[in-house]
């Protein structure tokens, strides 16, 4: 179409004279384009009636107004698209820019690295013909760990009190750090797994062989500097181990830059040592290029300046200088570089800890990836490319996860300053127990004065940490989040749920798993890289007597998970939850409980892991013999670090007998983890990988059953025409079968139950093979595929099987599958006796 500022020319469709022309005026493309901004797609009725009503129109036929519709719209596509390959131009282009840079800050470190190496083979060449001096330094040492172990003197004769003096530690401060994020000061190693590209979060390395852990990223957010400063500097909105952020002075400098003296508290993220704390300088300034840079070190007797806030509770840590530039790109956006720079006074933690603070992959997970991955879902979800349900604004959700972790760490640490005191023992030192009797202490996070509506007295808490042997955290967290029946005990959860309502309830005798029930989980939302999500759990309630009348009612669950892919290097998991009511208001009190597993030792997963494996307890448990403590002799050797806790609350006449559940709540799921990791940790001659196929007796049979019925019944082989007839070969082909195969119980007088699964049917309910048994066959099956199978039922009866249409299923967390056809065929025992049902769900998805 061509169009000019007095008039426009529109081709006609098909249906019209190719030889005719339409020429609109302003005034006629002035009342089409409102009309498009109602509704770009008018129907026929709406256009003729746009024609009646606008008199300057009468003269344009109904198609020739279709056709101005038609091309109106194909200009606005044309424009969005053309509009969408700009911005990706546009990342390419400063992607491509830092890729140049990063490439001639490599090619700087590898001449550095080339000179220092042909300097130590002279050393070494000389030394060989000469006298060895020990009195003399005989090794190079590069000039930027030298200046870091031996700080320059004149530091200890500035004035603390005056502003130049800080200036001047500022100053080489963003000196060191500019080197750190753009140069060689620090030997930068990528990180595995972190490959540039323009939709990839950027570039990230750690540090080797440096004094103290580092690490760096660098990558594209689609935010403007001062922005993206505002985000970072708010520190507890994006780092979840950060308690506190307190300004004690600021000081106008150059440029239109500050610094600021700066008391920062870090939560523990164990039971196991102290938290830690900084006290620290930041300077903020703009450069000569237009960057926005903020650098931040420690201020100590080595620095000069002011001595920080004394620290009780805390061990203090330093910060080397670390910080962040923000340039700008052209056409909007900015690059980003952040580097964190740390020592974490390892040697005060017991030793078994300090791998956990002697580890630079896992500062960059918990710390420098965690601000970029911040800033990017900032950045999209203010672009609206993040559209969360529900309702919710994406602040609020992100508000729910804030407390949900700040509440978990509350717990964990138990500050003295927030009112938490030990409570008595028991005589055994496993279990930890703090309560807390001030809870208008919370009232600026995560309870309020109004929480506790006929419990009032307080909060208790009970806690423990454990080691892990060969255990990955992903696979751990994974089971903790899909089988809570094999952990939990409902009626605990029930007690926890009682402090929202009005009415108190019994405090209960833990018994995990005492209560197998159904859980429904309900996204609200996860993180653009999705390493993170927030969930809602529905525990469908049950009541087994007259007495546990106050378990009939659903419970609800605020649940964060993180940490379930096993590739992320250095990564912890967690697993945090709060009992809910059904309003689930945007302020709702929130007393979170859960588990975090943060590996000790990095080191690579053995090859032919699987990433999506299934805990097959079952088989597991059987074939398990190996005993805690025995070597791996495969070389699997990793550690990691289970911490525990669990909030309740109670008033003054039942504060003992939660006390007494609590810890014994606590010891029952260190019980069922230990049995758990027993499960899922390597055994002697095998390596982490799927888990191997069940091979006792009963198993063997069982398929031998299943597939002579299948071949009685429908005369064709359930294996195909190269079907082998050894028990071994017929197991590892229905358990590696595409469809997914499943046996249900035959018992008039109870509901069907699920009592095996080939490795697909267990991937399609997303169970394992000990939970499985509590699924029942009509929680499985939607109405219409009930209906079916009792329609169906006494044809299979008789005929021995049929096959049901296609339809939807639930998988045991909620999900809904959906599948092709589903053939179900009657297993007989060698002496024709009906042993169970057998379901195929062929070509299933998940909708």
């Amino acid at each position: 179409m061509m169009m000019v500022h007095t008039m426009h020319r529109e081709s006609p469709d098909k249906g019209l004279d190719s030889g005719k022309y339409v020429r609109y005026t302003p005034e006629q493309v002035e009342a089409l384009e409102r009309v498009y901004t109602e509704c770009p797609k008018p129907s026929s009725l709406r256009r003729q009636q746009l024609i009646r009503e606008c008199p300057i129109l009468s003269n344009i036929e109904a198609k020739q107004i279709k056709v101005w519709f038609q091309n109106r719209r194909c200009r606005e596509k044309q424009r969005k698209e053309a509009a969408r390959l700009q911005t990706v131009n546009r990342k390419l282009n400063a992607m491509n820019k830092l890729l140049m840079e990063e490439n001639d800050r490599l090619q700087k470190q590898v001449s550095h690295l080339v000179y220092e190496n042909g300097h130590m083979k002279h050393q070494i060449h000389t030394a060989s013909g000469t006298t060895t001096d020990n009195s003399c330094e005989s090794v190079v040492v590069s000039g930027q760990q030298h200046q870091q172990q031996n700080p320059n003197p004149q530091h200890l004769q500035r004035d603390a009190n005056n502003p130049a003096g800080l200036l001047s530690i500022a100053e080489e401060a963003l000196a060191e750090f500019l080197s750190k994020a753009t140069g060689t000061a620090v030997d930068w190693v990528q990180m595995i797994g972190m490959k540039p590209g323009p939709d990839s979060i950027g570039i990230v390395a750690i540090s080797r062989n440096c004094s103290g852990i580092a690490a760096r990223a660098c990558g594209l957010v689609s935010l403007e500097p001062m922005k993206v400063a505002e985000i970072l500097k708010d520190r507890p909105s994006w780092l979840r181990d950060c308690r506190s952020v307190d300004t004690l002075s600021v000081i106008p400098a150059g440029n239109g830059g500050t610094i600021e003296l700066i008391y920062t508290q870090m939560y523990a993220p164990t039971t196991l040592a102290a938290a830690r704390d900084f006290w620290t300088l930041r300077y903020s300034t703009c450069l000569e290029d237009g960057s926005y840079v903020v650098c931040e070190r420690s201020l100590t007797s080595a620095t000069g300046g002011p001595v920080g806030p004394p620290s009780s509770s805390f061990v203090r840590a330093e910060m080397r200088p670390s910080g962040f530039l923000i340039r700008p790109c052209e056409g909007g956006g900015s690059i980003l570089h952040i580097v964190d720079h740390l020592d974490l006074d390892a040697y005060s933690v017991p030793e078994v800890m300090r791998p956990l603070y002697e580890s630079s992959k896992i500062l960059a997970q918990k710390m420098t990836l965690a601000a970029l991955r911040h800033v990017r879902q900032i950045a999209q979800e203010t672009s609206g490319e993040v559209q969360y349900g529900g309702g919710r604004q994406p602040a609020v959700l992100r508000t729910f996860s804030q407390r949900l972790c700040r509440g978990f760490n509350d717990a964990v640490n138990g500050f003295v300053d927030d009112g938490w005191s030990p409570m008595g023992s028991d005589g055994a030192e496993d279990i930890t127990v703090m309560i807390n009797l001030s809870p208008g202490k919370f009232g600026g996070s995560q309870y309020s004065s109004s929480f506790l509506p006929s419990f009032g007295s307080g909060v208790l808490c009970a806690k423990a940490s454990m080691l892990l042997q060969n255990v990955p955290p992903a696979v751990l967290v994974r089971f903790l989040r899909e089988h809570r029946s094999e952990w939990a005990d409902y009626g605990v959860d029930a007690y926890a749920a009682a402090s929202l309502r009005a009415s108190s309830f019994a405090v209960p005798c833990a018994r995990a798993g005492g209560f197998p029930s159904n859980q429904v989980i309900l996204p609200l939302a996860q993180t653009v890289e999705h390493e993170e999500f927030l969930e809602v759990v529905r525990l469908e309630g049950h009541a087994y007597s007259p007495e546990d009348m106050g378990l009939a009612r659903d419970m609800y669950l605020l649940q964060l998970c993180s940490g379930v892919d096993e590739n992320v290097v250095g990564g912890c998991a967690q697993l945090v939850f709060a009992p809910i009511d059904e309003s689930f208001a945007d302020d709702a009190p929130l007393l979170p409980s859960g588990f975090r597993i943060i590996p000790l030792e990095s080191k690579s997963t053995p090859k032919g892991a699987s990433v999506n494996r299934t805990l097959d307890l079952a088989s597991a448990l059987e074939g398990s013999t190996r005993q805690a403590g025995e070597a791996d002799p495969n070389g699997c050797n990793f550690r990691s670090v289970l911490t525990i806790a669990f909030q309740f609350t109670f008033d003054n006449h039942t504060r003992d007998n939660v006390a007494s559940m609590a810890r014994q709540y606590v010891r029952s799921i260190v019980g069922s983890i230990q049995r758990v990791a027993l499960a899922i940790a390597p055994r002697p001659g095998s390596s982490i990988g799927p888990i191997s196929v069940p091979t006792s007796p009963e198993a063997l049979t069982l398929v031998r059953w299943i597939s002579r019925s299948y071949r009685v019944h429908t005369g064709a082989d359930l294996f195909g025409s190269e079907s082998q007839t050894s028990g071994d070969t017929l197991l590892h082909q229905l358990w590696n079968h595409t469809d997914a195969i499943l046996c249900c119980s035959l018992k008039t007088n109870a509901s069907p139950v699920f009592t095996f699964a080939n490795q697909t049917g267990l991937d399609m309910l997303e169970t394992t093979l000990v939970a499985l048994q509590d699924i029942m066959l009509d929680k499985t099956l939607d109405e219409s595929g009930r209906k079916a199978l009792c329609s169906e039922f006494s044809k299979i009866m008789q005929q021995g099987y049929a096959h049901l249409p296609g339809g939807v299923c639930a998988s045991s967390m909620g999900r809904l599958v959906s599948y092709e056809q589903a053939t179900v065929w009657k297993v007989l025992e060698d002496d024709e006796s009906n042993h169970c049902l057998a379901f195929m769900f062929v070509n299933w998805s998940f909708v």
